[in-house]
């Protein structure tokens, strides 16, 4: 029941920033994961960061420190900020609705997954082209 509308992509230099958003209707669980996911011919898809209904995020190795997960309750809008990108982050990202969680033992606590088995809503895609 709950739809996602993403933007924000585009193409940018090595080294330049774009910020991803992601808005929310319908009917969504006070309990929930919003995640994003990059997918780019030939490779994997992966999950690349997640925030949680309480603003807890967990990213990638392959981001930390360059994107942050941030949400807009008032709004029902989430962002991925992307700095310092890279030409291997190009990519088709989306923004997803799960449920799926996991105990992070050095938080001591729960966060989403990055890449859960379900899940409950995509984004249509947002393309991120980064050049050298």
């Amino acid at each position: 029941q709950v739809q996602l509308v993403e933007s924000g992509g585009g193409s940018v230099q090595a080294g330049g920033s774009l910020r991803l958003s992601c808005a929310a209707s319908g009917y969504m669980y006070s309990t929930y994961c919003m995640g994003w996911f990059r997918q780019s011919p030939g490779k994997e898809r992966e999950g690349v960061a997640a925030i949680d209904s309480d603003g807890t995020t967990t990213y990638a190795d392959s981001v930390k420190g360059r994107f942050t997960a941030t949400q807009d309750n008032a709004k029902n809008t989430r962002y991925l900020q992307m700095n310092s990108l890279k030409p291997e982050d190009t990519a088709m990202y989306y923004c997803v609705v799960h449920t799926e969680m996991s105990l992070d033992a050095g938080l001591g606590i729960a966060v989403c997954r990055l890449n859960p088995v379900a899940v409950d809503a995509w984004g249509q895609g947002t393309l991120v082209t980064v050049s050298s």
